[in-house]
């Protein structure tokens, strides 16, 4: 039988980070709801445009075709939109051939409450209120910027890219160097603390959840060889050495690890997200979410002191 859902790796997605909601939200800025509704109404059999996170959820779901006998992920449709209105996007949903069936729509609340109900590991979404207000509550969450959305049907890897302080472990060391902006300092109290793992960050159960999901994918490549693997993960941090030290023993301690990792020293991840070419990038920094191109989907966790006025 699959997964209970309490057992499952789940991902929460608002309409509006799957799907290019950009024609219909304008028609609810300036003409409010009724006119959207009509609106919606009139289109129900106009298949949306995919959004930013429809490559990365696609391929996601694709764990479950190479796992059918316990299918260990899901996705979770978050909305908005009334029953009524958000008949298109399950239209869409169903033009594409995504498999998500569980959907919860909300008629203009925020969805951030439900989110333990579904055992949501991440929940992401094009709405900041949203965001924020679910790692408020200590939910993990995402806000995906707008960029160019690109989904090569062919490539069925996925591949997803983290910064560490803030995303994946706490905002700890990040306020050690925000004090004074000074690396010496930052390197010192990391080195005194190498043995000491950090605490987890508002994405760590994802990556924890992810390198679980690597290991069913390395078994089943260990009982057949032909066995293509889809997870590719990789972590990308201004760190550099003697500060490295300390992100191995946090990982470590966890049980977890990524397939690359990347200490750049202050030099600009994009070089490094150029040649990854990740179906997402979670960054609590939006200095560091650049993309020369417009191409790579970004999102911005603002969690902790990098986000603190």
């Amino acid at each position: 039988m699959p997964y209970p859902i309490e057992h499952k790796l789940v991902i929460g997605i608002a309409s509006s980070a799957l799907f290019d909601l950009t024609a219909s939200h304008q028609v609810y800025l300036e003409h409010g709801p009724e006119e959207y509704r009509t609106y919606q109404q009139a289109h129900l059999d106009t298949v949306l445009d995919k959004g930013v996170a429809f490559p990365f959820i696609r391929r996601f779901l694709s764990i479950n075709k190479q796992h059918p006998e316990t299918a260990p992920v899901e996705v979770v449709l978050f909305s908005r939109n009334s029953p009524e209105t958000g008949l298109r996007v399950m239209n869409s949903i169903a033009h594409y051939g995504l498999d998500i069936s569980r959907a919860c729509f909300l008629t203009g609340e925020s969805p951030y409450r439900y989110l333990p109900a579904f055992n949501t590991s991440l929940f992401l979404s094009a709405n900041e209120d949203d965001v924020r207000k679910a790692l408020d509550a200590h939910y993990p969450a995402g806000l995906v910027l707008p960029s160019r959305t690109e989904d090569d049907e062919a490539d069925g890897e996925l591949r997803i890219a983290f910064d560490f302080d803030g995303v994946i472990a706490d905002d700890e060391s990040e306020a050690i160097f925000k004090r004074n902006n000074d690396v010496d300092e930052f390197h010192a109290h990391e080195t005194e603390r190498v043995a000491i793992p950090h605490q987890p960050g508002p994405l760590a159960e994802l990556f924890r959840k992810l390198s679980l999901m690597q290991q069913i994918e390395d078994d089943a490549q260990r009982a057949d060889p032909a066995y293509k693997k889809i997870l590719r993960i990789a972590i990308i941090t201004a760190r550099s050495a003697p500060a490295h030290e300390r992100v191995v023993t946090t990982l470590k301690s966890w049980g977890v690890s990524a397939n690359e990792t990347f200490f750049l020293g202050g030099m600009e991840k994009a070089r490094v997200l150029a040649i990854f070419k990740p179906h997402m990038f979670f960054d609590d920094q939006l200095s560091h979410l650049k993309s020369p191109a417009g191409n790579i989907p970004m999102v911005h966790i603002p969690f902790g002191v990098a986000n603190r006025l």
